[in-house]
């Protein structure tokens, strides 16, 4: 669908100075960058994408929103992602995921609205789960999906390797995959891969214990829109609602991408 920007928003907000949070993994520890706006609630929780950070153009504009508006918004790096200690390569979705989790319980109080993009959409599936069966449902108001990525490590990646990819992995532990969004190719490794596999969501029906919206571009290379109908069909006890945007890649930060995302934001809060 066309989606008409009625609403606009600034472009860019009073910035943040990012603070830091240290994330235990078991004797190892990662310092986490994020940036935490205060304002009403329910609050708002950006969790970015697969090498992406807080500073991208979505994640920005959505800040602008949260200061016109005057709501809480929270906003962070994965480690080996932006400002945030650690290497990339040495990151997983567990780790991402705890990492997610423990800024969520440090920085924000009541219910938030958690806006995954891409990687973000699966690791939000995956803290709403953690929150509700940790008995911490309260802290969920809903949840807003940009081209969910769900178990991208083994549909999107594994399952579509040729043998000298996944030979690659076996003997080296890496794979270096070309990416139209950086000149540098991304490190695919084995932990990623093998690691993703215990998150995995696909084989059952999917929980979010909270209303959710997905926002999906029809020309999205990269998470085909049938993945997100996946999703959608996966979803049978919570309420959805679907956007599909004719023309909109996966990035998805056209100004009437940025609209929609803001759209959706502010219908479930």
């Amino acid at each position: 669908m066309n989606f008409d920007p009625g609403y606009r928003v600034s472009a860019q907000a009073p910035q943040i100075q990012p603070e830091f949070h240290v994330v235990d993994h078991g004797g190892a520890s990662a310092r986490i960058a994020f940036r935490a706006r205060p304002g009403a609630g329910p609050g708002v929780v950006w969790l970015g994408g697969f090498k992406s950070d807080m500073l991208s153009t979505k994640a920005s504009r959505l800040d602008a929103w949260a200061a016109d508006a005057r709501r809480a918004f929270l906003r962070f790096d994965y480690s080996g992602h932006g400002e945030s200690a650690g290497a990339f390569e040495a990151g997983t979705i567990g780790q991402w995921l705890a990492e997610s989790l423990s800024v969520i319980r440090a920085a924000t109080d009541g219910p938030q609205i958690l806006v995954g993009s891409s990687m973000g959409g699966w690791i939000a599936l995956l803290a709403a789960r953690a929150l509700f069966h940790a008995g911490e449902g309260g802290r969920l108001a809903g949840l807003v999906l940009i081209a969910p990525a769900v178990d991208f490590t083994e549909t999107l990646i594994w399952d579509r390797l040729g043998p000298e990819a996944r030979r690659d992995i076996a003997d080296t532990g890496r794979w270096l995959r070309h990416s139209e969004y950086s000149p540098e190719p991304y490190a695919i490794t084995r932990a990623l891969i093998e690691e993703g596999r215990d998150h995995l969501l696909f084989g059952g029906l999917v929980r979010s214990h909270a209303p959710v919206h997905i926002l999906q571009g029809l020309e999205d290379p990269d998470v085909p829109w049938r993945h997100s109908m996946e999703l959608l069909h996966r979803l049978a006890h919570d309420p959805v609602s679907v956007t599909l945007i004719r023309g909109g890649d996966h990035r998805l930060s056209r100004e009437q991408d940025i609209a929609a995302l803001i759209s959706a934001v502010e219908k479930i809060a």
